[in-house]
């Protein structure tokens, strides 16, 4: 079965903020990465729409080599995107979906290949609440911020985890890489 993983940048404080964190080439090498090792990522309408950032890179390259090459990543990754007030999505790579994330998971764990990336935070909440996240990648950026939009404010019961391995970043940025014990 392809495992799915929750990757999503937060502050100290446990905060959602994506103007927050230290995006340098080190971090977006990371990310690139991950994203080609993956078959598809699954974004809430809100985080979708931040992504879209990224597309001019794809036209005009900004000459910094890990930002296209972020950029070229994010636009090759098939994207599903849950929403129920888009009515259409201009991303080639990207499809619209109404459909009950847990439906749309397990037709995609049934199916060959490699990881199924969740990269939004609403998105993590409900896959939480419903024990479907193999591993979370949660990389915590040197920065408080004090308010915002906290990950994990909505989850029905305690939940434990383990530590399965930390990477360091020269920003001081590190990933948590966690399951659920």
């Amino acid at each position: 079965m392809r495992k799915i993983i929750a990757a999503i940048n937060l502050t100290i404080d446990g905060f959602c903020d994506h103007t927050a964190g230290i995006p340098d080439a080190e971090i977006h090498q990371h990310y690139t990465e991950l994203l080609n090792q993956a078959d598809v990522i699954l974004y809430g309408r809100t985080t979708f729409e931040l992504m879209n950032f990224w597309q001019p890179f794809i036209e005009n390259p900004s000459g910094e080599k890990a930002m296209d090459e972020f950029a070229q990543a994010i636009d090759t990754i098939p994207k599903i995107v849950f929403s129920n007030t888009l009515k259409k999505v201009d991303w080639k790579s990207a499809t619209l979906t109404d459909q009950p994330i847990e439906k749309v998971i397990s037709e995609l764990k049934q199916q060959p290949g490699r990881a199924i990336l969740i990269g939004s935070r609403s998105l993590i909440v409900q896959l939480t609440n419903l024990n479907l996240i193999d591993e979370y990648q949660l990389c915590i950026h040197p920065v408080i911020v004090g308010k915002g939009l906290p990950l994990f404010d909505k989850i029905q019961d305690r939940t434990i985890f383990k530590l399965l391995n930390t990477k360091t970043f020269k920003s001081g940025a590190i990933i948590h890489y966690y399951k659920q014990a």
